[in-house]
This record gives C-alpha cells, structure tokens and sequence, in this order.
C-alpha cells in the first residue's frame, strides 16, 4: 500500500485511518522509525502474541499416531541432531 501524505510545518505527518486500522494503531502507541538513505520506514509493533494454558495447547495439538517410542531412543536422535562434527 501506498499513500502521499504531507508533512506539516511542526514536521508532523497523519497515518491515514485506513492504515491505522489494517496496523490496529492506537493514539499514544509508540512507533519505530528508521532512516534507510533517502526512504523513513515506521515499524508499528508486533502484536501481541496469544497465551494458551498447558491443557490448550494439549487440546489443540495434533496426536501422535505412529509407533511407540522409547525416551533412550529420542535423546540419542536428538543428541546426534545437535552434535558437533567439525
């Protein structure tokens, strides 16, 4: 999305309603501008993250359907995943 925008004479510019609302801005929020060259680039913060209990999570993962596997057996395949070769 782009949008002309015009800087006023205090050097203020107004984020347009609709790109507020798609970034879900609030008055006050803080924003993080950077200069890259010649471009301003705004970051707006990422949003926050859902938390869900243990037993959510639980409910929302797929099951394991295949066959059993013993604990030794997984820490070796971890093990030999993480190991240092060079």
């Amino acid at each position: 999305m782009t949008v002309e925008i015009r800087l006023s004479s205090k050097g203020q510019i107004v984020i347009p309603k609709d790109v507020r609302d798609a970034l879900q801005l609030k008055p006050g929020e803080k924003l993080i501008l950077s200069r890259v060259g010649r471009r301003i680039v705004l970051d707006a913060p990422a949003l926050p993250r859902e938390t869900i209990s243990y037993e959510e999570f639980r409910r929302r993962a797929p099951k394991y359907v295949g066959p059993p596997v013993a604990i030794e057996d997984m820490k070796v395949d971890f093990d030999k995943l993480w190991r240092d070769d060079g």
